[in-house]
């Protein structure tokens, strides 16, 4: 039989342990507090997509000024796009004293005032054409398989959307904001299939009289 090791006491009068039992005790805690960190991440990034019910997009950023009494004023202004890739979509405009302000202004303006569009499978319901002030722009409804074919900003809305496959041409103004309101304006026009399509079958034609014989 291996005889005991006796105990080693320190002068406060506590046993001191080994340096094998001081490793194996730091390798434990290490591994408790790393597997604690982990769910911890984990619950984090968890949370964190729960809360994200929204995309947004930054259509454009533009420093702007102000002539005030005492000089100019420079401010920011952002165009946002906030959707859930389904049916809900919405655009606003915001200014702030620094780009993160008006961002942030824009997207809360943006939520507030979604719309719920409706939709045809993976594209429009129909063809649309809509105006905004000098923005003109055309939506086509397209078969599956052609994707998005649109313009920067047609495309960054639409994208957003439950919309997979669209042809779209901007016929007018270049200017993005009016061009995103015309597209929200076309969106929202769209009548469901089921409203304007009709199932019924075409009347027969008319029968054409007969030839009259020849005496």
């Amino acid at each position: 039989m291996d005889k005991k090791q006796p105990k080693v006491i320190n002068k406060a009068g506590t046993t001191r342990l080994t340096d094998e039992a001081v490793a194996a005790r730091e390798a434990k805690a290490q591994n408790e507090f790393r597997g604690r960190r982990r769910d911890n991440r984990r619950g984090r990034r968890a949370a964190e997509e729960g809360k994200k019910e929204f995309d947004t997009v930054n259509i454009s950023i533009n420093r702007v000024s102000r002539t005030v009494a005492g000089g100019r004023r420079m401010r920011f202004q952002a165009l946002v796009a906030v959707g859930d890739h389904k049916n809900r979509i919405g655009v606003a405009m915001a200014k702030g004293n620094d780009v993160t302000a008006a961002v942030q202004k824009a997207e809360r303006r943006a939520k507030k005032n979604m719309i719920t569009i409706n939709l045809n499978g993976e594209t429009i319901c129909h063809e649309v054409e809509t105006k905004v002030t000098g923005a003109h722009v055309l939506m086509k409804p397209a078969a599956p398989g052609t994707g998005i074919i649109a313009g920067g900003v047609v495309r960054s809305i639409i994208g957003l959307t439950g919309v997979k496959n669209l042809i779209s041409k901007s016929l007018g103004s270049t200017n993005k904001a009016n061009i995103a309101y015309a597209v929200i304006e076309g969106l929202r026009q769209q009548v469901p299939y089921a409203q304007w399509h009709s199932n019924e079958k075409a009347a027969p034609k008319a029968e054409k009289p007969a030839a009259k014989e020849d005496k």
